[in-house]
């Protein structure tokens, strides 16, 4: 993996989240754009690239850790109340307290995401969790400012988040050069759990950036360009 690929997967990250003061939360159009092409980049890769890898190495038993990566998605949400995806959810109440199940399932999910990019040749995976980092990062900063945190705590901790995927990524590594065990015992169930994440993801994204359903030119221009980009990736590989 390049450096300047672990500065994308950071600096996304910490851009998104930035980015909190100095656009308004509540205007969520460019959000939803921004959400219906990362979603559907995310689950093309997924179909095109990541599961046809990781169904190679012929493990019938991947399927499970597919179906348990889509659960513990489902269940860290019980947490973060959707962030993952960009969703912004205001409370109004006189008492504020710090999100830490909020902060500590999306630092979780990001952790996770980044583990398989230690084996290389992943650049699709980098770019997709890059992406969707983005609206993630900036909803967990509007949570943060909302729960009446200090400017400085929050681009702490919106420096925290973006460490994540980099870690578990550095972690991996690690693995990989034999400090905990070899990478390739573990590559295709971390992968598989990283596929099941992405599909929840993705779907939920493509399902509810929608207003009942209804057809919209620009999220529809929004999900052919990354289905586009991701198609563009596929013929090029």
């Amino acid at each position: 993996m390049e450096t300047w690929e672990l500065i994308l997967l950071f600096g996304s990250a910490l851009f998104g989240g930035l980015s909190v003061f100095l656009f308004k939360s509540n205007n969520t159009n460019r959000l939803k754009l921004v959400l219906s092409f990362s979603g559907a980049y995310l689950f093309a890769i997924t179909v095109l690239h990541l599961m046809p890898d990781v169904y190679q190495s012929g493990d019938p038993g991947i399927g499970l850790f597919i179906l348990g990566g889509f659960i513990l998605q489902i269940l860290m949400e019980q947490f973060s109340e959707g962030i993952e995806h960009g969703h912004i959810h205001i409370h109004d109440h006189n008492h504020y307290v710090f999100p830490i199940g909020i902060m500590i399932s999306l630092c979780l999910h990001a952790f996770l995401e980044g583990m398989p990019l230690a084996k290389g040749q992943q650049s699709e995976l980098v770019y997709g969790i890059a992406l969707h980092h983005i609206p993630a990062a900036f909803a967990l900063g509007s949570v943060l400012l909302h729960a009446r945190q200090s400017n400085l705590k929050t681009i702490v901790l919106l420096g925290i988040f973006a460490l994540m995927s980099p870690i578990g990524y550095l972690l991996s590594v690690r693995i990989g050069e034999g400090t905990f065990g070899n990478i390739d015992i573990y590559f295709d169930s971390i992968m598989g759990v990283v596929i099941g994440i992405f599909l929840h993801i993705s779907t939920t994204i493509l399902f509810e950036s929608s207003v009942d359903h209804k057809f919209n030119l620009k999220k529809f221009a929004a999900v052919l360009l990354g289905v586009g980009i991701a198609l563009a990736g596929y013929f090029l590989h």
